[in-house]
């Protein structure tokens, strides 16, 4: 099975812990899609027709779905898998898709956006890209500032 990967699970180290027989196909798009972190603190995407998502794309073995499923709290709610077509290269790939279940946007937990946004740089997407997901760490910023939820 292909996972499209857009937040934590874009990082090599974390993949080899809770997936670790996924193999990394590259980056890959989810068109029709916004990246957001949600009011849990955590990366999802919301359909958006004007944006797209970076990421990448994993082939997971059944394993690895299982351990994924248990590391992104698919038993107690905090997301849900979906099918999503993704892009990749020239082509168009039904792939797993990790979605929150709160589509409240909030601020970045310490340090979850910092793995993320490692990641992003490690697979060179797109500077542009790479700068809207650091404005979610300003959101952090700003709420520990004011003593909320940004």
């Amino acid at each position: 099975m292909l996972h499209f990967a857009y937040g934590s699970n874009m990082n090599h180290k974390l993949m080899r812990t809770n997936a670790p027989q996924a193999r990394a196909l590259g980056i890959a798009r989810l068109p029709g899609f916004r990246f957001i972190i949600t009011r849990d603190g955590y990366a999802s995407v919301l359909q958006d027709s004007s944006s797209q998502v970076h990421g990448v794309l994993w082939r997971l073995t059944p394993h690895d779905l299982r351990t994924l499923d248990a590391y992104e709290s698919v038993e107690t709610g905090l997301y849900r898998r979906a099918l999503l077509l993704v892009c990749r290269e020239n082509s168009r790939e039904p792939a797993l898709v990790y979605l929150a279940r709160s589509s409240a946007t909030g601020a970045p937990r310490p340090g979850y956006l910092d793995a993320v946004l490692q990641a992003a740089c490690e697979w060179e997407l797109p500077d542009a890209y790479i700068d809207s997901l650091r404005r979610w760490g300003r959101r952090r910023a700003r709420a520990v500032e004011t003593g909320g939820v940004a």
